[in-house]
């Protein structure tokens, strides 16, 4: 799955809010993930001030509420334990060497236990099973899915402190959530941008990578309200499963449909570079564009004056988990949810996180300049 922090339960039947070319232009229906609620929070959490240290924005959270901790209390030094869905794509293996790091910058943490559950269910469920007989002090799990760990992290609630980021689970047994502000902020970002650039009646061509996956359904379902409300003309939603090759395909499909397409809005930004060659590969000008802060993407845009914006799931969470757990276990309060901030990159800030000496897939909001190893363990120079 080439998503950063999706956790996919995906029905039997296609519960989509897509609608093809083939289908006719439009949005389509309102997809059954959309929550109205939960895109509201969202909204609002956009423009809410965190609370933290300013230059630490994994340690910043967005309207805390503290839970109590005291019962967790105990002396160090810890066993920490990390039941990982895996790290199948750039994101987590940034997110990975994050935590990592992270780790190393905490004497007190005598070993730090991991099981990887290369994005397999039943792996991850027999994983916390095992490291549960391991002697763990605090858990850390990012699921692989959201239902079907339900259970396993319900059991883990029952004998140590849990701690789940990324992706969530269908119970409040944790002692916190962690992660950035969501699906529907991210979406309302990229369309919202689209709105502003593209004038009035303009072709835009929807790009996303599948169906059924929460975090990607909540993105396109804040799109949708934005461009619902538009004057632009979505003449497209596709499903690209993330791959570049077919990614390119689709574009050079609708840009021989129709001529010109004005605007590409997109769910992740894995294959941004690849729907923007589409147009240089059939000699058309760039679109506005929507991308991630992956460098490959920041690089295009600004060595061809892209007309762009980068909404990011930010890499940096992978640090907070590790920082929580230590304050649990020696009983000090933390937010829960924790909700992180989830900055946009723009053209205004585009050359903060332009770095030529890291890897093409490496995402600038990693958080990790001050980590040891940075930037070599990065892949860096």
């Amino acid at each position: 799955m080439l998503v950063a922090g999706c956790s996919s339960d995906v029905p039997a039947t296609n519960p989509s809010a897509s609608a093809s070319a083939d289908a006719g232009a439009g949005t389509g229906e309102t997809s059954e993930f959309f929550v109205q609620a939960d895109y509201d929070n969202e909204m609002a959490l956009r423009t809410t001030s965190a609370t933290g240290p300013a230059d630490k924005p994994w340690e910043q959270a967005l309207n805390p509420q503290n839970a109590d901790t005291a019962k967790y209390k105990k002396a160090g030094p810890y066993n920490l334990c990390f039941s990982n869905a895996g790290v199948g794509n750039p994101w987590r293996q940034v997110g990975f060497k994050n935590m990592q790091a992270e780790v190393k910058l905490h004497p007190e943490i005598k070993s730090f236990q991991v099981a990887d559950a290369e994005s397999k269910d039943d792996k991850q469920i027999s994983d916390i099973t095992d490291l549960l007989g391991k002697g763990c002090d605090a858990l850390i799990v990012s699921p692989n899915t959201t239902a079907t760990l339900t259970p396993a992290v319900e059991q883990a609630c029952a004998k140590v402190p849990v701690i789940v980021f990324d992706r969530g689970v269908n119970t409040k047994c944790p002692v916190t959530f962690i992660n950035p502000i969501g699906g529907y902020a991210f979406g309302a970002a990229g369309a919202e941008f689209l709105i502003e650039k593209v004038k009035p009646g303009g072709n835009v061509l929807a790009l996303r990578i599948l169906p059924g996956v929460d975090v990607l359904e909540a993105r396109w379902g804040a799109a949708k309200v934005a461009f619902d409300k538009s004057q632009l003309k979505v003449v497209g939603v596709e499903f690209t499963d993330g791959d570049a090759a077919k990614t390119k395909t689709i574009v050079n499909n609708y840009i021989q449909r129709f001529g010109n397409i004005d605007g590409v809005w997109m769910d992740a930004g894995a294959t941004s570079v690849a729907a923007a060659e589409a147009f240089e590969d059939a000699g058309k000008p760039f679109p506005a564009i929507v991308g991630e802060d992956q460098q490959d993407f920041l690089r295009m845009w600004q060595d061809q004056k892209l007309t762009a914006v980068a909404p990011t799931y930010p890499t940096y969470q992978w640090r907070t988990p590790v920082i929580a757990a230590l304050k649990i276990l020696k009983g000090e309060q933390v937010p829960s949810p924790w909700k992180l901030p989830q900055p946009t990159i723009t053209d205004a800030n585009l050359s903060q996180y332009v770095d030529p000496s890291m890897p093409p897939l490496h995402y600038a909001m990693c958080g990790c300049s001050d980590l040891p190893g940075y930037p070599g363990d990065w892949g860096g120079k």
